[in-house]
């Protein structure tokens, strides 16, 4: 099972002012759309060359549209940098916007 976190969860650390990273993995058009403030955008096709942009001090969550593409990179992560420092958005943006910020919208 890969670690996750509840958009509740992400949205109660983020008040805390806990430093975390958020990286969205989804594609520029889904980013331009929507996404939570102060994202990286990485598509998951760039992953592989560009994980090296990635905070090792710090709890990276990822971030797509309904959590399987964040999910997969991930797993990548963990399994081929051995990167334990990860979350997956269980739900995604989608689950963010209707349990979080209904201003966020919905696709």
């Amino acid at each position: 099972m890969l670690p996750d976190i509840t958009p509740e969860d992400l949205h109660a650390r983020l008040q805390q002012g806990q430093d975390l990273q958020l990286l969205d993995v989804r594609e520029p058009m889904e980013y331009e759309y929507c996404h939570l403030p102060d994202s990286l955008l990485i598509p998951l096709g760039e992953i592989p060359k560009r994980w090296e942009e990635l905070a090792n001090d710090r709890t990276v969550v990822l971030i797509c549209h309904h959590g399987v593409r964040s999910a997969q990179a991930l797993s990548f992560l963990q399994h081929r940098h051995g990167l334990s420092n990860l979350l997956n958005l269980r739900g995604g943006i989608h689950a963010w916007s209707v349990r979080v910020d209904p201003t966020v919208p919905v696709y």
